[in-house]
């Protein structure tokens, strides 16, 4: 039940383990076991999302482990369908009920929506008073890009701690990254395995786990494909939030913290990176591209 994974210090002074679980389309009827797997195999960091329409079972999962409330970091996401000031903290309780906890540790905006932006403004204003009210110990974005973040900077007053969006050997977002550290802004990965190439359908790249120059690195260093590119990931110092339902690949990938990869494998895994997003384009998101909505 140890915790294997270091720590990231976050810019509001919280620490964050660097690897996690992250649930998104694992089904309510798998959530439960995959988190009840993933902290006994020393995870401590379990990523959810009022979309995910999961947070219960994780809420569920976290009390069986018996681990203290305060040893598991929760993170999870407030849909677009509540945007603005009101309903983010109507869908913040909502989120929290199904939880079934007392607080969240990291709060972040699902995703940005260019074409009505002063309702995720108004959102994130109403995690700003989350995390003033201490319901919250962090709070974020996800899929934002640098100018989302910059343009969210014209009126907010915390700075975000993370910023979730779309890494992984194809689509390594080096650009971004560096104006999230010029921010102190955490860059972590979803899909950080490159799962996205491999489940949705037209994905415009191939599977990371088929690359020569990883399937080498896996062979060198007697690793899976998927624990070389998560060691990558923590070698740019990007918090990854690998997703499986299966016990054998939740284990396998929190076991990366007995090798290192040297500055030129780093590089060859770097020169990959082919610039072609596979998620949705953050420019693209509304409700009308994504009209799902969050009920009571």
């Amino acid at each position: 039940m140890d915790a294997k994974s270091p720590s990231i210090k976050l810019n509001s002074g919280v620490e964050m383990p660097a690897l996690g679980l992250g649930v998104f389309q694992s089904p309510p009827e798998q959530t439960l076991g995959a988190v009840e797997t993933a902290l006994r195999s020393g995870y401590r960091l379990i990523d959810t999302a009022a979309a995910y329409s999961n947070e219960q079972q994780v809420g569920e999962g976290i009390r069986r482990s018996g681990l203290e409330r305060s040893e598991v970091f929760v993170t999870t996401k407030l849909w677009i369908s509540d945007y603005g000031y009101d309903r983010a903290l109507h869908g913040f309780e909502r989120s929290l009920r199904a939880l079934g906890l007392d607080y969240v540790d990291l709060y972040l905006l699902h995703q940005p929506v260019p074409t009505e932006f002063d309702g995720t403004v108004d959102a994130y204003r109403a995690a700003e008073k989350l995390l003033a009210d201490k319901r919250v110990r962090a709070i974020g974005v996800s899929n934002f890009s640098a100018k989302h973040i910059a343009d969210l900077m014209q009126t907010a007053t915390v700075i975000p701690a993370v910023n979730q969006v779309e890494v992984h050997p194809f689509f390594a977002q080096p650009e971004l990254r560096a104006e999230h550290r010029r921010r102190g802004i955490v860059t972590q990965a979803w899909s950080p395995i490159g799962g996205i190439n491999r489940y949705r359908p037209g994905a415009p790249t191939g599977d990371p786990f088929s690359n020569p120059t990883i399937r080498a690195l896996a062979e060198t260093y007697r690793k899976t494909p998927a624990q070389v590119i998560l060691r990558w990931h923590l070698e740019h110092g990007v918090s990854p939030i690998p997703k499986s339902v299966k016990a054998e690949r939740i284990a396998g990938n929190i076991d990366v913290f007995d090798f290192t990869l040297t500055r030129d494998e780093v590089a060859a895994i770097d020169a990959l990176d082919n610039g072609v997003r596979s998620g949705p384009d953050p420019e693209t998101l509304s409700l009308k591209t994504f009209n799902k909505v969050i009920e009571d």
